[in-house]
């Protein structure tokens, strides 16, 4: 059996490899990808994560393995938000489509950076403070409630927001873009690019929501390998995602409440005890994996009914 830390270097080396590939090799130029290609990104993204959870179930046991899978189930779902507000920055500052893998493909490796600092400080917080788990359960059940009574998303422009606001007055910001460049030099000032504005608000968005989908992965496991892990590997498969299903919270209508359900379910887990119960690994894998497949499977039924 692998040490701790070579799994971690694994781990490490996969995520550098797979990120190197998609940049260097699959999109080195500034272009859409198409679907074709799209499609082939996210089932690769969904086999390296199923193998990697293959793989510390045959190094660590099957409840390893189980507990991965359930926390990138549970993190996968969680990100369908993220591609609404992507879509949302994009039209709002007018990027090109050719240009969004750029700006998502560094999102991504700065989400890799804040992710780890976030999930390392609740670790040590949740060591010196185990009763934090029932905050986050609390806070947990509150956010699915919220959202099973909260209105769809309404479209709205990035450019009316604060964070653009205080963002427009602190960059020296030019107004177009100049290819794929983040920052610009004219008469030897350096000037911001829409492209940057896009990144930093695209970064920002996703340490909000890591505050909802952090707190669900701690409750499934404390074991830090693989709350990182299931984490980094939903987030790498995002980008592909947004350009595959960039309609995802108007195609899927039922996704939001298979997602308020499942935030509720992880959140009473904790409490099961008290009762009696014991909610196994491998019943939150089910219960998971069966409700994000009735949200999926009901909008889709929903949208032929309705086109028919």
């Amino acid at each position: 059996m692998l040490s701790q830390t070579a799994i971690w270097i694994i781990f490490g080396l996969g995520v550098c490899l797979s990120l190197f590939l998609d940049l260097f090799v699959f999109h080195k130029k500034a272009e859409e990808p198409s679907f074709g290609r799209s499609l082939k990104d996210v089932v690769f993204y969904l086999v390296l994560a199923a193998l990697f959870g293959v793989f510390l179930a045959y190094e660590r046991g099957g409840e390893a393995g189980t507990l991965f899978l359930t926390g990138f189930l549970v993190e996968l779902s969680l990100s369908f938000d993220n591609i609404f507000v992507m879509a949302l920055v994009f039209s709002s500052l007018h990027i090109p489509k050719k240009y969004h893998h750029r700006v998502l493909f560094f999102g991504i490796l700065g989400a890799v950076v804040f992710r780890a600092i976030m999930i390392f400080l609740g670790v040590q917080i949740i060591e010196r403070f185990h009763f934090v788990l029932y905050v986050f359960s609390v806070f947990l059940v509150f956010t699915g409630i919220k959202m099973i009574f909260s209105k769809p998303h309404e479209e709205g422009k990035i450019t009316d927001s604060r964070l653009y606001r205080f963002l427009s007055r602190k960059l020296r910001m030019v107004r177009t873009l100049n290819g794929e460049h983040f920052i610009i030099r004219r008469r030897g000032i350096w000037f911001a690019t829409p492209l940057l504005m896009a990144l930093i608000i695209v970064e920002f968005m996703d340490v909000v929501f890591a505050v909802d989908s952090i707190p669900a992965i701690f409750l499934i496991t404390q074991d830090t390998l693989i709350v990182y892990t299931s984490n980094i590997f939903a987030i790498l498969g995002l980008r592909a995602k947004y350009f595959l299903l960039s309609s995802a919270t108007t195609s899927f209508p039922y996704l939001k409440n298979a997602i308020s359900v499942i935030l509720i379910f992880i959140g009473l887990k904790i409490f099961a005890p008290v009762f009696g119960f014991h909610v196994t690994p491998t019943v939150s894998l089910i219960v998971t994996g069966t409700l994000l497949g009735i949200g999926i499977l009901g909008s889709v039924v929903k949208k032929r009914l309705i086109h028919d």
